[in-house]
């Protein structure tokens, strides 16, 4: 039997209306469906949440590290829009480091899978070489923010140092994978672009729910995004070109998905276009609620964008969700969505920060529905689907 610890600051609370993308939770839980796999996860406290439960054969270990705000939501958001929760960071590696040398001795853990190089990777990595352990195990992976967002001298050293002292590094995109070579690591490092994956059984086209229109008076074009309301989502953009389509198509209504820092901002702008009727703005709404809204929407634009810090998305799993759900999908040409997205086949690409591409991809879908609902489902299932992900997880992890 092998003791894997999943460690990580991104999982979910399962409290009501939590957003939390669950996509460390969604392949740990089938890694632990594997006899021989015995997965224990390691993970923040947040206000609410037990301190230790089990869950779909997973042990779920929460540490507390003082106030909780710092990991709700992403951490990297959290500090640009609040300053003084860099006073929580400190704690939140001291708690961490104790809280995954408790675990590793109680459950006689071998393997560590950190998400994220900092801070979980270079915890895990402190860890090893503290206490020399020899034959003790590093996975790590990572989805873009810690390599895009985390800059300066210190923070490059800092993740240097990390992956030259992991086992496996896995990215979920090529794009990540080729900023990884930036900072010039081991060469013997081997580095493996595994995407988080999709479930194709609970996000698919037959959970398409006519309640939906019902419930926000939907009579006309039916769009959609899905995210945290953060800059690399780029929302602002979408909502500058909804005038445009409002005009063409005036019962188009967007709903907005997802809160976080800008939320009140992306509302302010919304109020001055005048365009409350058209863009709803509905909170969080938990995971397992999305698949209607993706499955009964027209189209889902996700407008991310490069930040002026250069952070960005690695892979966004949104995507996945919504061409599986036979929605069709508008999303920036950046080189992690590449991964993705196949222009013209099963989406469209827009430039960065452009919303008069938005207006002209998002009319021209209405307009003509090109996209080969088939052709888009079998991509997803023989390249995105969780089973096909597990499966080359289980390839490292034994």
């Amino acid at each position: 039997m092998k003791n894997i610890l999943v460690f990580t600051t991104t999982f979910p609370t399962f409290l009501k209306k939590d957003g939390t993308p669950p996509f460390v939770y969604e392949l740990s839980k089938r890694l632990a469906q594997k006899e021989d796999l015995n997965i224990v996860v390691l993970t923040p406290y947040r206000k609410g949440t037990k301190t230790f439960e089990q869950r779909d054969g997973l042990k779920i270990y929460r540490f507390k590290y003082g106030f909780t705000h710092l990991c709700e939501g992403g951490i990297l958001p959290n500090l640009k829009n609040n300053k003084l929760l860099y006073f929580q960071v400190p704690f939140l590696f001291f708690f961490a480091f104790l809280n995954l040398k408790k675990i590793i001795k109680k459950e006689k853990i071998n393997t560590i899978h950190a998400h994220w190089i900092v801070p979980q990777g270079f915890i895990a990595v402190f860890y090893k070489k503290i206490f020399r352990k020899r034959n003790f195990k590093i996975i790590c992976t990572s989805h873009g923010g810690d390599i895009f967002g985390l800059q300066g001298w210190l923070m490059r050293k800092i993740k240097k140092w990390t992956l030259n002292n992991v086992d496996i590094l896995t990215v979920v995109s090529n794009a990540i994978k080729e900023e990884v070579k930036k900072l010039k690591v081991r060469n013997d490092l081997p580095i493996k672009v595994i995407p988080m994956g999709v479930d194709d059984k609970l996000f698919n086209p037959d959970k398409y729910d006519p309640k939906i229109k019902g419930k926000y008076n939907i009579k006309g074009p039916f769009l959609i995004f899905v995210g945290r309301l953060v800059e690399k989502k780029g929302v602002k953009y979408l909502i500058e070109a909804m005038p445009e389509v409002v005009k063409k198509y005036p019962e188009t209504k967007l709903l907005i998905i997802g809160s976080g820092p800008l939320e009140d901002g992306l509302k302010a702008q919304v109020k001055n276009l005048n365009l409350e009727k058209n863009i709803i703005f509905t909170g969080a709404i938990p995971n397992y609620e999305l698949p209607k809204y993706y499955a009964t929407a027209d189209i889902f634009i996700g407008p991310s964008v490069i930040t002026k810090g250069g952070d960005r998305e690695g892979l966004p799993v949104t995507y996945l969700e919504a061409m599986a759900s036979g929605c069709i999908v508008i999303g920036t040409d950046l080189l992690g969505n590449r991964d993705v997205i196949i222009d013209g086949v099963n989406g469209y690409f827009v430039r960065q920060k452009n919303s008069k591409d938005i207006v002209e991809k998002i009319l021209a879908s209405l307009y003509n529905k090109k996209i080969n609902q088939k052709q888009v489902l079998s991509i997803i299932k023989n390249n995105f689907s969780w089973k096909i992900i597990t499966n080359k997880y289980l390839e490292i992890l034994k």
